[in-house]
């Protein structure tokens, strides 16, 4: 086989052409980007997102009061004494031993201040069985889980000493340190486990140990560099940790995905028999450019984000972008300078039985269909698909339909303690007891009072009354607590909500306390701010933001997408129908969501049994995140389609040649994405549980019955249809890039001409 007469031209064959003549330059640029991005981004420093940043509405403008007043508020911490059985009350000798007990074991520890007897602020349950010692931990918030530790064990010392009582402690400082000692390095091992099993994987796929450690290697760069970025731009968006996380998450994803579809190309055209030079122009020009599409697609939707208005979504958003940007520079720039080192040398490493080689040669034998990379499977698939393609599609389009239909009842909220741990954790079981002792009493409504005067007679009286009417109203049983801090003329008033650890009653009485108690008592004293904050508060006033940034990003990520897939293949039909089968894969994941995690269809399986609800953030993040992510199959099938349709196959003929092609990558992208995102599944925490099991079914999902059967039934019913452009459209800018002329050996031979079949490519 000849290499033949091929040109190149476009954005990504001429970067892929010089990075290819100018290797050692392409990697020492890409080298040196890395290392002054992190060298820059560590000089810089990061910015965290405060309080006030991260959340609107009321509890923004608590957060806002406060840090403007320079308050610290420090961790409070209880410590819950209930009788085991019904004869023992709080009012009995042996529980005031304990209360007596406990009091003076906390305090010499060193680490407590301001602690308090449940006999001076009445915190004793209407049962009389159950009873509140509170204290607050000294030093900062942030870091009280580091220093806790010493108290829980004074606790459990008098527990020891009390067996007629249950003596347990619960609050900020012990809970993260709880969290912390049981899922923080689980966490981390899951985030770093991602990168041997996507290894793994390559290795199956590639056959060999240089070729798979190349995209790892190029994620991993990329993944750094954007690291120092973020640090850098922290400065204008302020950043978190689940910024990070989704950035590793995102990065290593298309990272892979850009050097697997290109190294692939690569391979083929040279097992073909192109040599080197031109197997990479043309990788370059084909796999590069669907990279470009596919990246600028995919950071078009996370830019999503940047309209929710939300500060963590802004700063996932922009943490996504970022790196789906560097990694497709990097995949068309530093990638192909690599291949043209390495050369033949990629192949080093050879693992026996899994070398495409061998694979190949099953594939040849597999008739007209095969494609050499051990796509018999979805040749037969496709065979059937485009055999009967109207009762593909109606079943297709039905069973996802069918899927995605739970996804109508969903129910979001931010999940409560006992919905996002289960019983995995002893504390978990305290928090419960102590919302069924204290209905509200373990996340009380947190009233931050702002007055001119604070110890002035008229604001005095109106504390006065907001305490007697919160309970008087039914939003609370008390008590009720005041904190008043003179110097700032700041006070804290904290209600526990009737309703406790269920959001939906503890939500009504946070609206009667805003829009009852509060316009009568506080609201009538000039100059008084009193916005109310805290769990459920903080809970409804995200949703109440999210539920309105909904609109503007579903449509800025759909309009946009369908402009960069119209200027991109020059067809309305392609735009119309990718915008379709996107919205498709992304309405299934959450049919899967809402059966597994809300109505605990098969929940055991994934240990999420009893949630009942979707994390509040989830289903839009999993929009903006599947719509991208899913671009990548769809854009490198289309463009293998069209590429194949441009040289004079029929558009069926284009369709299985672009299908089948294609299949072995995609199965390999995906299986990679699945794995990762499916190790996050496998976490403890129900929120991540949702986030991995979502991911991991919607790009499983896209890669096999979107992909698979929907794409090719569609384009073979539409025919030529598939390249209809309007004449009014050919003004718009054209970005499909042309890039290769003169047909590879991989390509099968043009069919001879149909009378009357118009080619509207």
């Amino acid at each position: 086989m000849g290499n033949g007469n091929t040109r190149v031209r476009g954005l990504a064959a001429r970067a892929g052409g010089w990075s290819a003549r100018h290797r050692w330059a392409a990697v020492g640029i890409w080298v040196l980007f890395v290392v002054l991005a992190m060298g820059l981004g560590s000089a810089a420093g990061t910015v965290e997102l405060k309080d006030s940043e991260q959340l609107g509405g009321e509890t923004g403008r608590a957060s806002a009061i406060v840090e403007r007043a320079g308050i610290e508020e420090p961790a409070g911490e209880t410590v819950l004494l209930q009788s085991r059985d019904a004869g023992l009350r709080a009012t009995d000798g042996e529980f005031r031993a304990a209360v007596d007990a406990v009091l003076e074991a906390v305090e010499g520890t060193g680490e407590v201040t301001a602690v308090t007897s449940p006999y001076e602020t009445d915190t004793i349950s209407k049962d009389g069985r159950s009873a509140l010692v509170q204290f607050d931990m000294r030093g900062e918030a942030d870091t009280a889980g580091e220093r806790v530790e010493p108290v829980l064990k004074a606790v459990e010392r008098v527990q020891e000493d009390h067996e007629a009582l249950r003596i347990e402690e619960i609050g900020g400082a012990s809970m993260n340190k709880t969290f912390d000692d049981a899922f923080g390095d689980d966490f981390r091992q899951a985030e770093f486990s991602a990168v041997p099993v996507a290894l793994g994987i390559l290795l199956v796929a590639f056959g060999a140990l240089v070729a798979a450690l190349v995209p790892v290697l190029l994620a991993i760069t990329a993944i750094m560099a954007t690291m120092g970025l973020m640090m850098i731009v922290s400065h204008v968006q302020p950043t978190d940790e689940t910024s990070s996380s989704v950035m590793l998450l995102v990065g290593l994803a298309v990272g892979v995905d850009y050097c697997l579809f290109y190294l692939r190309r690569e391979r083929e055209e040279r097992a073909a028999g192109r040599d080197p030079e031109t197997a990479l122009r043309i990788a370059a020009a084909t796999s590069g450019r669907a990279i470009i599409v596919s990246g600028v697609t995919v950071c078009v939707a996370m830019a999503g984000m940047l309209f929710t208005g939300i500060a963590t979504f802004k700063a996932m958003g922009l943490a996504s972008l970022m790196v789906v940007a560097v990694a497709m520079v990097g995949s068309v720039t530093v990638l192909p300078a690599v291949l043209s080192l390495l050369g033949s040398r990629v192949e080093k490493g050879r693992i026996p039985f899994l070398h495409p080689d061998k694979r190949r040669k099953a594939g040849g034998r597999s008739g007209k269909g095969g494609s050499g990379d051990g796509s018999r499977f979805w040749t037969g698939v496709l065979r059937a698909v485009l055999a009967r393609p109207a009762v593909s599609l109606v079943v297709a389009t039905g069973a996802l339909l069918a899927v995605a239909a739970p996804a109508l009842g969903m129910k979001t909220q931010n999940l409560t303690l006992d919905q996002e741990f289960g019983d995995s954790l002893p504390i978990v079981a305290t928090y419960d007891r102590v919302n069924e002792a204290f209905p509200g009493g373990s996340d009380p409504a947190e009233v931050v009072v702002e007055a001119d005067d604070i110890n002035s007679a008229e604001v005095r009286t109106a504390l006065a009354d907001f305490r007697e009417r919160a309970v008087s109203s039914g939003a609370s049983r008390g008590p009720v607590e005041v904190k008043v801090h003179d110097a700032q003329n700041i006070a804290f008033v904290y209600v526990p909500l009737v309703g406790g650890s269920d959001l939906d009653k503890a939500e009504k009485s946070l609206e009667t306390l805003r829009d009852e108690v509060r316009p009568a008592t506080l609201g009538r004293v000039d100059g008084v701010e009193a916005p109310v904050s805290g769990q459920v508060a903080g809970s409804k006033d995200f949703n109440d933001q999210l539920g309105s940034a909904v609109a503007p990003v579903f449509a800025f990520v759909v309009v946009f997408a369908f402009l960069l897939m119209l200027l991109s293949f020059r067809s309305l039909t392609i735009a119309v129908t990718s915008i379709v089968l996107n919205l498709l894969s992304v309405g299934a994941a959450y049919g899967i969501l809402v059966a597994v995690f809300q109505h605990g269809w098969g929940a055991s399986l994934v240990g999420a049994e009893g949630v009942g609800a979707i994390i509040t953030w989830l289903p839009l993040f999993l929009f903006v995140i599947l719509f991208g992510l899913s671009m990548d199959y769809h854009v490198f099938v289309v463009s293998r389609i069209r590429e194949a349709r441009l040289r004079g196959l029929t558009t069926r003929e284009a369709i299985q040649h672009g299908v089948v092609t294609t299949a072995g990558v995609i199965t390999s992208a995906a299986v990679i994405m699945v794995a990762v995102f499916a190790i996050f599944g496998t976490l403890s925490m129900q929120s991540m549980k949702q986030m991995g099991v979502g991911l991991a079914a919607a790009v499983l999902i896209d890669a096999t019955i979107i992909r698979g059967v929907l794409l090719p039934a569609v384009m073979a019913l539409l025919g030529e249809r598939n390249w209809y452009f309007p004449k009014w459209l050919h003004r718009l800018p054209d970005l499909s890039h042309d890039e290769v002329s003169g047909a590879p050996s991989t390509t099968p031979p043009p069919p001879p001409a149909v009378a009357g079949e118009k080619v509207g490519v």
